[in-house]
């Protein structure tokens, strides 16, 4: 059936939303399930042949919602689409089951070959949070989250938190041997380091190096001003100049 999956999307965003308190608001009152009801539709008329009719039930959806999804893309089950405005989902985009995108999101293609994967694929259990951009046709792997803004440009390994422009991991992999982490808002989790901490320390770290670096050629260099080899040698250049004089 086209909407048989229906009802497990709005239970997953009764897990993942505590701002929703029944399965009727969520039907009645979240652009995400309604962009979602829109593009199963549209998927269905463009896999059929018919384009153009796919084309404008998107168009229709983009405009109740805010939410862009080509018909096109193809997308797994439970995926939750949080507040949604300003999400574009191209094409050749595909996402996996249990993922999760927030406001202002691209899956992005790179390329202008018309006929070829040009967008990303998105593992299962992906977070993508608010304003990222992933662009390219790659793919970002299995329980991954991508911060705030960041830029995804190549391909995202499994577990991994990528942040920054371009984006770069900054939380270790988890072995295939350790649980995937429950559900984490906005991608935000207590292993994710503060960019601007991680900075200051490491700025600290290289002053003190240079100081004790500093000292150690302070207490080896025989002309230092105060240092007792300075002395002799002063002493006894005095002595000499005074000889030259007399």
């Amino acid at each position: 059936m086209l909407f048989r999956n229906l009802r497990d999307e709005i239970d997953a965003t009764l897990a993942r939303d505590p701002a929703a308190r029944s399965r009727l608001e969520v039907a009645l009152c979240y652009p995400g399930f309604h962009a979602l009801v829109s593009h199963r539709l549209a998927h269905w008329l463009w896999e059929h042949g018919w384009l153009l009719a796919a084309r404008f039930v998107s168009h229709i959806g983009r405009v109740l919602t805010g939410i862009e999804i080509h018909p096109g893309a193809r997308i797994g089950k439970r995926l939750f689409i949080d507040h949604g405005m300003g999400v574009v989902i191209g094409e050749t985009a595909e996402i996996g089951d249990d993922c999760t995108l927030y406001q202002g999101v691209t899956l992005g293609g790179t390329s202008l070959d018309r006929g070829q994967k040009r967008h990303p694929t998105l593992g299962n259990g992906v977070i993508v949070s608010v304003h990222a951009q992933v662009l390219g046709p790659f793919r970002v792997g299995d329980g991954a989250r991508i911060g705030a803004q960041a830029v995804v440009l190549s391909e995202v390994p499994e577990g991994a938190t990528m942040v920054g422009i371009p984006a770069k991991p900054v939380a270790r992999r988890r072995s295939s041997g350790e649980p995937r982490p429950g559900f984490q808002p906005y991608a935000l989790g207590p292993e994710i380091p503060d960019p601007i901490a991680r900075a200051l320390n490491g700025l600290l770290g290289e002053v003190t190096s240079l100081r004790a670096r500093l000292a150690e050629l302070e207490k080896s260099d025989p002309t230092r001003p105060g240092s007792e080899q300075a002395g002799e040698a002063q002493h006894s250049n005095g002595a000499d100049d005074g000889e030259r004089v007399s």
